[in-house]
């Protein structure tokens, strides 16, 4: 299967890649990196007009400018039965709200799974669209996101009002 990549790159957000299918989103990635970890074994081409990201590129400027966006259902998720409960969980997170790491367990009946909700987390394909920076430490404290980029939760947070 051949694969399309984009780039992007967002003041706050910082260098970002996009990779689809023919039909599907399938990751979006933080820096070059991050990139080359998830398409390394993929059959790449750079496809800035590819249709799936000509239509989300502006959603997602839109929303990294801190506008209200329903993303569409042009994205795919792989991952393991356990991540897709975890993702699933954080996508019905309201804008505006946070949960727990504990809270995203408890919702998916693995209360004993914390640290495995915040493992999946981090290995969310799809930042943004998957809310994962409305998860949050027990605490309320700003934990770990997209490796070490937690100033970037912080703004995303703050662009949904959100103060902590």
């Amino acid at each position: 299967m051949t694969y399309y990549y984009t780039d992007y790159h967002h003041p706050f957000a910082g260098d970002l890649y996009l990779l689809a299918n023919e039909e599907q989103l399938v990751s979006i990635s933080f820096g070059e990196d991050d990139f080359k970890k998830r398409s390394k074994k993929l059959d790449v081409i750079f496809d800035k007009e590819h249709f799936v990201f000509t239509r989300i590129l502006p959603m997602l400027t839109a929303y990294l400018s801190g506008e209200v966006v329903d993303f569409p259902e042009v994205c795919i998720l792989s991952g393991t039965e356990f991540q897709r409960k975890v993702w699933e969980e954080i996508s019905r997170i309201p804008r505006g709200e946070t949960r727990t790491y504990s809270e995203i367990a408890v919702a998916i009946n693995r209360p004993n799974a914390v640290r495995a909700v915040g493992q999946a987390s981090r290995a969310n394909p799809l930042p943004f669209i998957i809310p994962c920076h409305r998860v949050v430490g027990k605490n309320g404290t700003l934990t770990g996101y997209a490796g070490s980029r937690i100033h970037i939760k912080e703004l995303l947070l703050k662009g949904e009002r959100i103060t902590q």
